[in-house]
């Protein structure tokens, strides 16, 4: 029987609360339908004033033309190019994990050479690897200058030797012959691989692909010359097996560990797995490491965007404020010219608010209407700049609107024709109907 009764009380709840929603929605309907319709008949009287002035209108919103088609291929422009920038940062080293030895200590801002430190070798490296979440991209990579005996005579050249683990990184592309393996590296092979100006040298004016097969004297070992990689610069370069060099180099040059996450997401992921291990296995050495990422740059970079981005437009914002200063001109010229009418509107009626709606509501269309004509001629302009950039630089830049940049023109078109308008409607309504309808 309650639960009879407790549906019956839901029920007559539910009829009072629909009773009180119907009625609070034809209020609402009473209040905002008046306003509404005054608000469409003030867009519609100035569209109509606008066409009866229209060249005056329109060399008067030139400033707003040029300041906002100036505004929107800058911003347009930079975010293309932040874009281009994100694009091609993310692919390379913003996937970057870079751990190695701390070699010196911060005494009172003073960086100071450490007597003892911590580093990682070959074995050190695979049990880092293996402590990772799911298997990556890594490389144990040391740099060191040395020397080379050229073979028949007796003058050494200067070469920068690289040693590192397999397999090699992306970006080192071989020409002729192959890379060096795993397997090499865990046998201690002598194998290297060198670049074409290390390969000049070795075989004069034969083709540097005749250079695979050779051999050289290098760190006092006979090494067999298995690859030749892409790469025209002056310095010669060779790469060869990380293991090949002894405890006490790696010592006093210690190697980085070069990590890429599968996606810049994943960076924080797999540093925090880096720091981890490095901990459990150096418990009273951990901060003799480092493990960074490029983050850092990435972030700079952005600052740097906005700097500019807030320069620039500042600079085109010049251009706006003219146009805005146009726009007031043309709203005064309006009130000067229609005394008589705003007198004989206040005089049948229309109130203080419905004159100064009328005239904020046309200097907002006015300013609405030049913003979007700029709009329309800075989003071709960009477009034609950006096909004249890449055809000189040849770079896959692209011109980028996004939905910022849009909404903050939308938004400054409304700014422009309330607060340049302010002051014409103002003026305008507080005219005496008596002294406004005698004005000739």
């Amino acid at each position: 029987m309650s639960h009879g009764l407790f549906g019956e009380a839901g029920i007559t709840f539910s009829r009072t609360l629909a009773v009180l929603l119907a009625r609070f929605a034809y209020l609402s309907y009473l209040t905002l339908c008046p306003m509404l319709k005054t608000v469409l008949t003030s867009f519609a009287l100035a569209l109509h004033n606008i066409r009866t002035h229209f060249l005056h209108t329109m060399l008067s919103v030139l400033g707003i033309v040029i300041g906002v088609a100036a505004l929107v291929g800058i911003l347009s422009l930079i975010d293309g190019m932040e874009s281009y920038a994100h694009e091609q940062v993310s692919t390379t080293s913003l996937r970057h994990i870079i751990v190695g030895s701390q070699t010196t200590r911060e005494v009172d801002h003073v960086r100071i050479a450490k007597d003892t430190y911590p580093y990682l070798n070959y074995e050190r490296f695979q049990k880092l690897m293996t402590s990772l979440p799911q298997p990556i991209q890594g490389n144990l990579y040391i740099r060191q200058p040395t020397e080379l005996l050229l073979p028949d005579t007796t003058r050494r050249l200067g070469l920068i030797a690289m040693g590192t683990t397999a397999p090699f990184p992306p970006h080192v592309e071989v020409e002729a012959g192959e890379l060096f393996t795993e397997a090499d590296v865990r046998a201690h092979r002598p194998v290297v691989v060198v670049n074409r100006a290390l390969a000049r040298q070795l075989v004069g004016t034969a083709a540097p692909e005749t250079v695979v097969g050779q051999t050289l004297s290098l760190r006092g070992e006979t090494f067999r010359v298995v690859g030749l990689f892409a790469g025209d610069g002056t310095l010669a370069q060779a790469y060869l097996p990380i293991t090949l060099f002894s405890e006490d180099e790696l010592r006093k040059n210690p190697p980085q560990v070069f990590l890429e996450a599968p996606t810049v997401e994943d960076v924080p992921v797999y540093q925090a797995a880096a720091e981890a291990h490095l901990r459990s296995q150096f418990p009273d050495q951990a901060d003799d490491f480092f493990v960074s990422t490029n983050e850092g740059r990435v972030q700079q970079a952005n600052r740097g965007f906005l700097i500019f981005r807030l320069v620039m437009g500042f600079i085109t914002g010049l251009s706006v404020l003219v146009g805005g200063i146009g726009v007031m001109n043309v709203m005064l010229i309006s009130v000067t010219e229609r005394t008589m009418e705003i007198g004989i509107r206040k005089a049948t009626g229309a109130k203080r608010r419905d004159i100064l709606l009328q005239f904020l509501s046309e200097s907002v269309t006015i300013s609405g209407f030049g913003s979007l004509l700029g709009l329309i001629v800075g989003m071709l302009g960009s477009l034609v700049l950006v096909a004249v950039l890449r055809h000189i630089t040849e770079a896959p830049f692209q011109v980028a609107f996004t939905a910022s940049t849009l909404g903050f023109i939308a938004g400054l078109a409304l700014l422009i024709g309330v607060v340049f308008g302010t002051y014409p409607a103002l003026r305008a309504a507080r005219l005496d109907p008596v002294d406004a309808i005698r004005h000739e």
